[in-house]
């Protein structure tokens, strides 16, 4: 996958929050806003990588 692009970082971002969030579901978590939490900060490590490797 090519970060260098806005299709990737999309696409990465994207799959930062949906992966996470459907582990923490299928681990167990109270309801889907808790396990949205969990992609949340997923999501905000993946987006503060792109911008600190640009």
């Amino acid at each position: 996958m090519n970060l260098n692009r806005w299709p990737g970082q999309l696409l990465f971002l994207v799959a930062a929050f949906v992966v996470p969030t459907l582990i923490a579901a299928a681990l167990g978590a109270a309801n889907l806003g808790t396990a949205a939490t969990f992609g949340q900060l997923a999501f905000a490590a993946a987006f503060m990588y792109l911008i600190l490797t640009r």
